[in-house]
């Protein structure tokens, strides 16, 4: 996949630089190219010898060196790379890619590279998940950057959390999947709806439901590995992605997330909605926080928009669109009529009746009903295999 690419592996200054040392040689091993741009702190964790010897190539960590090929090594460098991996990924370099500064080699690379940039971050785990850092890397992931998500455990500061570099093997395979031209969805444009949405009261309640999203951004990855590019709409949920084909979009209510499906949909291939929408709303929304008092309370409530139907009206002959069931009673029956009322090609069912199926969990049993009246049922499993069981079903209507 990576045979005669050309990669720009970017080091910020953190201990896990000699990570990279091994993923020079896993990038090189494929036959891909690499030159490395470093920031001046990122040497004094490897050496200029190492990473020459390493690359091929000569580092450029000096925006004015006089060993520099050009005075403008920084675009030079972004024309010839097909992609850029930063890992390490500190902080501070992915506060000043968010931000737009760039004084340094790294950064105006980074600045002036207008390809597929990848981000490993590694730094304590009080950093990862400071405000101002999780604000930094929702945005430039908003804006198409790939982020490989670090792993929890054992920290070379002492600390144990999460904030360790993620292995050079996974950063690797994330980018070969980037490039792998053979996948059976390759550049499908796949709609995934995922998570719960919330249906505010006053500014401190509102009415919501058990789901995790857990499922939906299984499905993503799934999809996305398999070469689709992915719009990801998500409602309030602890989750990440990883692979850079997934564009997420978050929202909170159930309109949001209507709008936000009306406007992608056109554009893809299929759509596949998982998430637990709420039905209904309050008709008012309280500005102020609801006293408590010793009367009942009376919420009025208006259905919310039906987005599968929406997207079931609107779809065109050479569109797929698949939604969920999540049933206590008569499941079956209750999947077909949805199938059928909602213009839906397949519908994946699951009971709350089934023991480690349902809200929360890393399992799910499923049953695939489709249009032509086929119906699959599938033992228990993780969630990520029933995904690729979702997948494969897409693939059979979208060929």
């Amino acid at each position: 996949m990576l045979q005669g690419k050309k990669i720009i592996l970017g080091l910020s200054g953190g201990i896990a630089a000699y990570k990279s040392l091994t993923l020079i040689r896993l990038f090189i091993k494929a036959g891909a190219e690499v030159r490395i741009v470093a920031t001046e702190s990122a040497m004094w964790f490897v050496t200029r010898v190492t990473l020459e010897s390493l690359s091929h190539n000569k580092v450029y960590d000096k925006v004015f060196g006089s060993e520099n090929d050009y005075t403008t090594e920084h675009i030079s460098l972004t024309d010839w790379a097909d992609v850029m991996v930063v890992a390490p990924a500190t902080a501070n370099i992915i506060g000043k890619y968010a931000n737009g500064i760039a004084d340094d080699a790294l950064s105006t690379s980074l600045m002036a590279f207008d390809k597929k940039v990848f981000f490993a971050p590694a730094m304590n785990c009080k950093m990862f998940e400071n405000f101002a850092f999780q604000r930094n890397l929702q945005y430039i992931q908003e804006n198409g950057a790939a982020i490989i998500e670090p792993a929890e455990g054992y920290l070379a500061c002492g600390y144990e959390g999460k904030g360790r570099m993620e292995e050079p093997e996974s950063i690797f395979r994330a980018v070969e999947q980037y490039f792998d031209a053979d996948s059976e969805l390759k550049d499908k444009q796949i709609l995934i709806t995922a998570g719960p949405t919330q249906e505010a009261i006053d500014p401190v309640r509102y009415i919501g439901n058990h789901s995790t999203g857990k499922m939906g951004f299984a499905l993503a990855e799934e999809l996305a590995k398999r070469g689709a590019r992915v719009d990801l709409i998500a409602g309030p949920v602890h989750l990440a992605v990883s692979h850079p084909n997934i564009h997420r979009v978050d929202v909170v209510t159930a309109e949001q997330m209507y709008e936000a499906a009306l406007q992608r949909f056109p554009s893809a291939h299929a759509a596949i909605l998982t998430a637990a929408v709420a039905d209904y709303r309050p008709e008012t929304h309280h500005s102020h926080k609801i006293k408590r008092t010793r009367e009942p309370l009376s919420l009025k409530m208006v259905p919310n928009p039906d987005i599968l139907a929406s997207l079931g009206k609107m779809k065109k002959e050479n569109q797929v669109i698949a939604g969920f069931a999540l049933e206590t009673t008569d499941e079956l029956d209750n999947a077909r009529k949805k199938l059928q009322a909602k213009n839906l090609e397949f519908i994946v069912l699951n009971s709350l009746n089934d023991q480690g199926a349902g809200f929360g969990t890393d399992t799910n049993k499923v049953t695939i009903v489709d249009n032509k009246n086929q119906i699959e049922r599938f033992e228990l499993k993780s969630k990520k295999a029933v995904a690729s069981d979702i997948a494969d079903k897409l693939s059979d209507f979208l060929r």
